[in-house]
């Protein structure tokens, strides 16, 4: 790490004699003092942080003697480089231990405030001059800010890492799931994000630029997967969000969260099964051009039902509607929306003519024909469930 100087001030070497001398017993009562001042660290000295901790005060201590030493005219940026490498060390081993600056910015103080009373002891013995004192308290604080500052910048070094690394787990998990990989490596990749199963998992699709303002509203286990999704494009905005435990009756609020949004919800599965949520959201998309409200697959069960199989699907209808082959394409299309309304509304004749926008009679006229075409077969319970299946599958003809 490249040092800064905060300041030089060069001292005779009689000063600098005294002051080395004294650095052992100003290390041994810098640490002490760190160590019954700052609760953080009471028991953090007894293993390999207090040793690199200790070695870090007597470093600091080295390196200023070197920094307040040397002439003003001589390169200022060796003395302090291995110091505030330490600190920068230090910081690290904070984040990479789970701990704030807090504990370690105090004991710069406590460390700053002792250095500074045990060496201006020595520096008055010696009769060091009123202003070269100021100097010396200047250059005292100044260079703990300095070291502070790179221990700061050690820690956010190690929080930005170790938050990287955890995110590029947590993509593996989540694209691990939406291809619904096998039980081992969805619970081996869930122990390296260290990320806890939530019962539930429910797929959300939406746009990238309405992803924001989201993942606080959720629980700390959301998921969300930007790039690579199974079955969408590359060139797709689209984001997968794998909300936790949002089945049941929580599933209004989950609506309510992305109320708004061009958002499409798939169903609560066990988090291992987030895949066939996902799925569900995918063929709930493309059941029609999205909007800007919340489309629930739950909402669009029979529908999804009924495009299970679109081959299957259009099979049935050429063969429901084979009677209606022999004759005027026109005709056709009016008998086949009759057909339709009658095996959904039961053959109630005023609700069909109401939904067709017709009369009565005209309705009357076209069952007449129908009944004709498909003779006793409109009697069969097994023809009404195939031409409720068939027709079903297709929106009314305008």
């Amino acid at each position: 790490m490249a040092a800064k100087t905060p300041g030089v001030l060069a001292l005779s070497a009689p000063v600098v004699d005294e002051l080395r001398a004294a650095l052992p017993v100003v290390a041994g009562h810098t640490v002490s003092a760190i160590i019954a001042e700052v609760p953080g660290y009471a028991s953090a000295f007894d293993g390999p942080m207090g040793v690199r901790i200790t070695e870090a005060v007597r470093m600091a201590l080295g390196g200023f003697l070197k920094l307040a030493s040397q002439a003003s005219g001589s390169d200022p940026g060796s003395p302090l480089g291995p110091a505030l490498d330490a600190a920068y060390g230090l910081g690290r081993g904070e984040a990479r231990s789970g701990r704030s600056m807090d504990a370690l910015l105090a004991a710069y103080r406590v460390g700053a405030r002792v250095a500074w009373r045990e060496l201006a002891g020595t520096a008055v013995r010696v009769d060091l001059p009123a202003q070269m004192m100021a100097q010396f308290a200047e250059l005292v604080f100044a260079y703990i800010d300095e070291l502070s500052a790179a221990s700061v910048s050690g820690h956010s070094y190690e929080l930005a890492a170790a938050s990287q690394t955890r995110q590029r787990y947590l993509d593996r998990l989540a694209r691990s799931l939406l291809l619904g990989e096998s039980a081992d490596t969805l619970l081996g990749a869930a122990e390296r994000a260290e990320w806890t199963p939530p019962h539930t998992l429910t797929a959300v699709l939406l746009p990238d630029a309405q992803v924001r303002g989201l993942r606080s509203a959720f629980d700390v286990n959301l998921l969300v997967l930007h790039d690579d999704l199974p079955d969408i494009p590359a060139d797709d905005d689209t984001v997968v969000l794998l909300v936790p435990n949002m089945g049941g009756r929580s599933r209004t609020r989950l609506r309510d969260l992305v109320n708004g949004r061009y958002a499409t919800l798939g169903p609560a599965r066990p988090w291992m099964q987030a895949d066939a949520s996902y799925r569900r959201a995918l063929r709930t998309r493309a059941l029609g051009p999205r909007r800007a409200d919340v489309v629930d697959s739950d909402e669009h069960l029979v529908q999804l039902v009924l495009t299970a199989d679109p081959e299957a699907v259009a099979d049935l209808r050429t063969q429901i509607l084979a009677p209606l082959s022999t004759i005027r394409s026109s005709t056709a299309d009016k008998l086949k929306e009759t057909l339709r309304m009658w095996a959904l509304h039961h053959g109630h004749r005023d609700a069909m003519a109401a939904a067709l926008f017709v009369h009565p009679q005209t309705v009357r006229y076209r069952m007449t024909q129908l009944r004709e075409l498909y003779g006793n077969r409109m009697e069969d319970p097994a023809t009404v469930l195939a031409i409720t299946v068939a027709l079903g599958a297709t929106e009314p003809s305008t």
